[in-house]
């Protein structure tokens, strides 16, 4: 168990604003931070890593990380940390990154394995692609088998397709290593596939806590879908108007009234939903 209730100033995008958290993680749980930019959720990491000092207390277990001016050095923290940069040794292979942080070979080839990257060991990180490179830092921070992994958007900077292979694998060490996982994230298809629970912080503070499918799956009374995009543009198609929104990564047109396009602001967060309830998938 993790108990933190702690305090910090910080300085937001709306100027200073107070990281205030009192929150309790269960063993094994797998957390999602969520949240705007700039509302506390990297420095949380930070400070759970002793990275970053705060006011409060930390408690993992019967151990106490923080208490009043005491707090545990960052290598006596059983912390492993990803970063969304890899932070790889380059004159070292991969094999040798991950002996560097303890001398077990048997775990090092076990998670090569699980991460498909054992053929490639001998292999020095410029020889490697993004989602290699990932993998090789995920693997180095379980190599001392962390009571806890941090995970700061790890995955942000790749590609769809490998994003989701290294979920796959990012659920199956979790599962095996059975490590509590705090990751801050963007992407809801994320947050869905691996964890347990969210933590919405806006402003230094908790608004949501709750299931993924609590937070992300949002309905509007008997509205079957509803997807929150940015309007991009009102153009006017014969005798109708026409909004271009996106949503995610792809850009969808809607039929408009005339009440609507002229209400309605381009730039806007908007919320598209229907009730019609046939949907097909292809």
């Amino acid at each position: 168990m993790i108990k933190l209730n702690i305090t910090k100033k910080l300085h937001g995008a709306n100027g200073a604003m107070q990281l205030a958290l009192n929150i309790d993680i269960k063993e094994g749980e797998f957390v999602a931070l969520s949240g705007k930019s700039g509302s506390g959720k990297t420095t949380l990491l930070r400070i759970l890593a002793g990275l970053e000092d705060a006011q409060g207390e930390i408690s993992v277990a019967d151990k106490i990380w923080l208490h009043a001016d005491k707090s545990l050095p960052p290598q006596e923290r059983e912390i492993g940390f990803v970063f969304q940069e890899y932070a790889l040794f380059g004159n070292m292979t991969i094999e040798q990154n991950l002996l560097y942080v303890t001398k077990d070979t048997k775990l090092a080839n076990h998670l090569l394995e699980i991460t498909e990257l054992k053929e490639m060991k001998k292999r020095y990180p410029h020889t490697l692609s993004g989602g290699q490179k990932q993998r090789v830092s995920i693997c180095r921070a379980l190599m001392k088998r962390p009571k806890i992994l941090l995970l700061d958007e790890p995955l942000s900077a790749l590609d769809s397709a490998m994003r989701t292979k290294l979920q796959n694998e990012l659920l199956t060490l979790h599962k095996e290593f059975q490590t509590t996982t705090i990751m801050v994230s963007h992407d809801p298809s994320e947050i869905y596939r691996l964890t347990s629970r969210v933590l919405v912080l806006d402003s230094g503070k908790i608004i949501n806590d709750a299931k993924p499918t609590d937070i992300l799956l949002k309905r509007q009374g008997s509205q079957k879908f509803t997807f929150q995009g940015e309007l991009l543009e009102i153009k006017k198609v014969d005798v109708i108007f026409v909004a271009v929104v996106a949503i995610g990564q792809q850009l969808v047109e809607i039929a408009l009234s005339n009440s609507e396009a002229t209400s309605l602001q381009i730039g806007q967060k908007v919320i598209l939903s229907t009730k019609a309830f046939a949907p097909t998938l292809s």
